[in-house]
């Protein structure tokens, strides 16, 4: 038997109320949310005053990855092996196992170092300790945080729960999940933060033989930065090594590279603990370009603003609610008239 549903003008009209009272609350929620964000919403955050860095000089750079095999040592990482004889260690990119690579840019006939047009390049890829990280942002269980005084942006695999929000929310696809790890393990660089107490720093700056890599107080690395920039190609200054910020002095006079006049990591994406400088375009050798201001300042905001006021709880459930309420009224109303015929 067919059984047809009807409404009545009484019913239509206590849906038409119940539907315009969630709008209601949901306009009331967006006016509260949008007070909320007003309130919460923050500006980019800065490097803290003891800032810890690197300084890379892709111009000093040979190409040794002595930084590369130093880094794998400190951490007690595994060799990665891209070749079919699998007598190297070559890892092709960083990964859950590599923390640190030396890249090359190429161009033409590769006939002279730092030449964008017939020449080559190299480039060191880590993590760059951004100033306001999008990966701690995106970590629901602060499993990775930012030291208050360093900066470091350091990871604690007891917290983590292997999501990877940070994989994707890092805007230099710098954190890498180890997906043979049992437990669900992330890998990046630490600065070798582990290795402080024992009066060491990063491996990488320890090892490099030109100064290409160097470790200190970022706010003495942007300093040594900008004295090179000024510097008149082809002429002889002194190159530091190892710790700029304290320890032997292992400095070596060489020739000044024709550099981009540019930090790279000094603005970008707020600022970031670890800066470059080259002769080629950064974009050609792998740095993207990033705006002045981290996402994970813009994420915050746009977040504050949806759940600001509980507005997004309430236009879900206020959705959820009306339709729950239609569906049910239908069946009560095609129950009532099966039960009425059935009684006559």
């Amino acid at each position: 038997m067919h059984t047809e549903v009807t409404t009545t003008p009484a019913d239509e009209n206590s849906r038409r109320k119940f539907l315009k009272g969630c709008v209601n609350a949901a306009g009331a929620a967006v006016t509260a949310g949008t007070v909320s964000s007003t309130v919460e919403a923050r500006d980019t955050y800065q490097r803290p005053p003891e800032a810890l860095g690197l300084l890379y000089d892709a111009t000093l750079c040979i190409g040794c990855k002595a930084c590369v095999a130093a880094c794998k040592r400190a951490n007690d990482n595994p060799a990665e092996f891209s070749t079919a004889d699998k007598l190297w260690d070559t890892p092709l990119d960083t990964s859950g196992y590599t923390f640190n690579i030396i890249k090359m840019y190429r161009s033409g006939t590769m006939s002279t170092k730092d030449d964008e047009s017939n020449g080559y390049a190299f480039m060191k890829t880590s993590c760059m300790h951004c100033a306001d990280p999008s990966c701690v942002s995106a970590c629901p269980v602060t499993a990775m945080t930012k030291d208050p005084r360093t900066g470091i942006v350091a990871y604690d695999p007891e917290a983590c729960v292997g999501c990877r929000y940070c994989v994707v929310a890092c805007p230099f696809g710098i954190p890498k999940y180890q997906y043979d790890s049992p437990t669900g393990k992330i890998g990046k660089c630490e600065l070798c933060r582990h290795r402080y107490q024992e009066g060491h720093y990063s491996a990488c700056a320890e090892v490099c033989p030109t100064g290409a890599t160097l470790y200190g107080r970022t706010s003495d690395l942007l300093i040594e930065a900008r004295r090179r920039l000024a510097l008149k190609p082809g002429s002889t200054t002194i190159y530091p090594r190892g710790n700029l910020s304290g320890g032997q002095d292992q400095s070596y006079e060489g020739y000044v590279g024709k550099y981009q006049q540019h930090i790279y990591g000094e603005t970008e994406y707020g600022g970031t603990q670890v800066l470059k400088l080259s002769a080629v375009d950064f974009e050609k050798v792998g740095m993207p370009y990033l705006a002045p201001k981290s996402s994970a300042s813009t994420s915050e905001t746009i977040q504050h603003t949806l759940y600001g006021g509980l507005l997004m709880p309430f236009a879900v459930l206020g959705a959820m609610t009306y339709v729950a309420r239609r569906n049910v009224h239908h069946e009560d109303d095609a129950s009532a008239q099966e039960a009425g015929k059935e009684s006559s």
